[in-house]
């Protein structure tokens, strides 16, 4: 099996990454990821590429085998990880076309099965800085290079889906400042930590939520993908450059995230 270090996870409207693509298929102890895994060259190295919701995106935010995706990024090798996803606006200074480097999440979500240590092996990661600090400075400083509008910080408010927030609940994320509202954000990014991998978050504004004060029209899925679409450019350009400046060794803590996170060892 190939060997990768790098890794993404496409969201909606985000199907294919890459050239030279060798397609594997690999099962886990959680069951069958998303989809096969699509190992492409970009800028030169060799990435790992999976959609989230599946090539066809037939699986929706609350049905994703989240566990089963994490896993088979570790399989091959992948210590990083790019989590790009569309995502609403809670704010109005937050616009559609933007893209969040989110630096921390409030999960919203249920059922959802959201960690790999059951017992009896107990194991509590902490989630205060969910994602990798180098990895959200390289985003950050690849975007302003791009001049690609975009805001260094942000709070994801993640919903279980698969409907949308009521204007009341959107209302009550707006109220108490958060900027991004998501369906698949939780629990990809603690589960990479789990497994001491580094991950970032990239949401890419597709819509502002329906509770907004300025009148603002119901979401639809529609429009969201059209959005989304138009600026994938931006978001393909911003993963190219980053890849291609990241160095090899990585100078974060993420791979030690077990040392003080069990009560067995």
């Amino acid at each position: 099996m190939e060997k990768v270090s790098i890794g993404v996870f496409g969201g909606s409207g985000f199907y294919k990454f890459g050239e030279d693509v060798t397609e594997l298929k690999i099962d886990t102890p959680y069951g069958i990821p998303s989809s096969k895994v699509f190992i492409a060259t970009v800028e030169g190295k060799r990435v790992a590429f999976l959609p989230r919701h599946g090539v066809d995106h037939d699986y929706p935010p609350h049905k994703i085998n989240f566990r089963a995706n994490l896993w088979a990024m570790k399989e091959l090798g992948v210590k990083r990880i790019f989590g790009p996803c569309a995502a609403g606006s809670l704010q109005v200074n937050v616009n559609p076309g933007d893209i969040v480097f989110c630096d921390t999440f409030v999960d919203r979500t249920n059922g959802r099965a959201d960690t790999f240590y059951d017992g009896p092996l107990t194991t509590h990661i902490s989630s205060a800085d969910p994602y990798c600090p180098d990895m959200r400075k390289q985003c950050i400083a690849a975007a302003k290079e791009l001049k690609i509008k975009h805001h260094e910080t942000g709070t994801v408010v993640v919903i279980n889906g698969p409907r949308f927030s009521s204007k009341a609940e959107s209302k009550w994320f707006t109220k108490q400042g958060w900027e991004v509202v998501n369906m698949s954000q939780y629990p990809e990014m603690v589960l990479a930590r789990e497994l001491e991998m580094c991950y970032v978050n990239i949401s890419l504004i597709t819509d502002y939520d329906c509770g907004l004060e300025s009148e603002v029209a119901p979401t639809n899925v529609k429009e969201i993908i059209a959005v989304f679409q138009k600026n994938l450019s931006n978001l393909q350009n911003l993963l190219f450059k980053i890849i291609k400046d990241m160095p090899e060794e990585r100078a974060c803590v993420c791979d030690r995230t077990l040392e003080f996170s069990r009560f067995n060892d």
